[in-house]
């Protein structure tokens, strides 16, 4: 292991913000509170109820994950994010059609009370959507800044130890790799350029990274995946994932 890495303990409130409030995020964020008011079990959740096998089979040593690893609870997460649509996660569960009403409806008034953040957003990058609810800004650069203070108002608001930032937004368009991606350098320069090859999904991923937040995108575009972010998050020592949910919403 890296010497020049400490894992903390889970100590705290754990904010969890999703750049996307819809399908994805309201399925996940409603089984949690589903979970939380004993409504249902975890299942497929690896981390809650996955186990460890410890030693030889024999020996029958399988604690659960959650109980030999620090982690956080349930109890620990606070959610928040950003979307172009200014529906409240409740209204957006309801539009997406995934889970049952009925259980919606025992947890609404916790899913009405999450309202989403102006979204960075341009159609170039995803054709088929369109929405009101975004930021301007001059430069890409200016739309980071403005990503950088919704975590640190997030963060101060909930009075929150850690965050994470998980992408779950529709998937952008192909981008081919190119020379303002190969360095922090030149990737900070395309930022304030306004370079066509950086998308939204990169500009929240440099901006989580610059406020100590670990970013997964759960889409298989270009994002986190390129040299100059990978340099910044060696340089900030927060760790990035690339395409953690392989799937495919063009």
């Amino acid at each position: 292991m890296d010497k020049g890495i400490e894992i903390k303990p889970a100590n705290g409130k754990l904010g969890i913000l999703t750049p996307g409030m819809g399908a994805v995020t309201t399925t996940f964020v409603a089984g949690v509170y589903a979970v939380q008011q004993g409504h249902g079990k975890p299942i497929g959740s690896l981390t809650q109820m996955g186990t460890i096998r410890l030693g030889k089979r024999t020996d029958k040593r399988v604690p659960l994950i959650k109980d030999f690893v620090s982690l956080s609870g349930l109890d620990d997460l606070v959610f928040g994010g950003w979307d172009i649509f200014e529906d409240d996660m409740y209204a957006a569960a309801v539009n997406a059609g995934v889970l049952e009403r009925a259980t919606l409806d025992g947890i609404k008034t916790e899913l009405e009370n999450l309202k989403p953040m102006p979204a960075v957003f341009d159609q170039n990058y995803v054709k088929r959507l369109s929405g009101t609810h975004v930021k301007k800004g001059k430069t890409k650069m200016d739309l980071a800044d403005l990503l950088r203070k919704d975590i640190q108002t997030f963060k101060a608001e909930h009075k929150l130890s850690r965050i994470v930032m998980i992408w779950c937004a529709s998937t952008e368009v192909y981008i081919e790799p190119s020379p303002v991606h190969l360095s922090l350098v030149a990737f900070e320069k395309g930022l304030k350029e306004n370079d066509p090859a950086i998308s939204p999904s990169m500009i929240y991923a440099y901006a989580a990274l610059n406020e100590g937040v670990p970013f997964g995108n759960g889409a298989p575009n270009l994002t986190i995946d390129i040299p100059a972010l990978f340099e910044l998050s060696k340089k900030k020592k927060f760790p990035s994932a690339a395409k953690i949910l392989k799937q495919d919403r063009r």
